[in-house]
């Protein structure tokens, strides 16, 4: 966790619990967690990079997720491989400096190329086995801000972001 600079995280399953509500007019609705969207904020304003890359596509995710000053969301992507080695060439970023946060079959191979594959509580097994980190919590439910508290804490940022600026 010393080394880790960049978070990458999967939406479905990892941001939100997987479910989808679906209203009548067709409109699937997501929840996401304060908490992870706190911690979010707070890595960024801590200088750390945060990518989001998933394969759903729903525009309330890219609001919320811009709004928390997330700059790099690719939605609706095909091949999460092809956009994370396009992502750390042009942002000049190693691998090994990446956490990926994924919960299911399709992070399995991006996952494989970064320094610190990680995932919730409740991810699927073959997901949990190339894992270096597994949160004790699950998806939609604060994983996400176990993991950057976490990088936060080792790299003695976590508590230094809160010293008087954030309250």
């Amino acid at each position: 966790m010393n080394d880790i600079t960049t978070f990458v995280f999967d939406v479905d399953g990892v941001l939100t619990d997987g479910s989808v509500f679906v209203t009548n007019e067709g409109e699937m609705l997501r929840t996401m967690n304060i908490r992870d969207g706190y911690a979010i904020k707070a890595a960024i304003e801590s200088g750390y990079k945060v990518c989001i890359i998933s394969g759903g596509s729903n525009e309330g995710v890219r609001i919320r997720l811009r709004n928390l000053g997330v700059n790099d969301i690719h939605l609706g992507t095909p091949d999460k491989v092809k956009t994370l080695n396009e992502y750390v060439e042009i942002n000049n970023i190693k691998h090994e400096n990446v956490l990926y946060m994924g919960d299911d079959i399709p992070d399995f191979h991006v996952m494989k190329l970064v320094g610190l594959p990680t995932c919730p509580q409740d991810a699927s097994p073959e997901i949990k086995n190339i894992c270096r980190y597994i949160s004790h919590v699950k998806g939609g439910r604060g994983a996400v801000r176990d993991v950057i508290e976490q990088v936060m804490k080792v790299q003695g940022k976590w508590m230094e972001y809160f010293n008087g600026k954030h309250d």
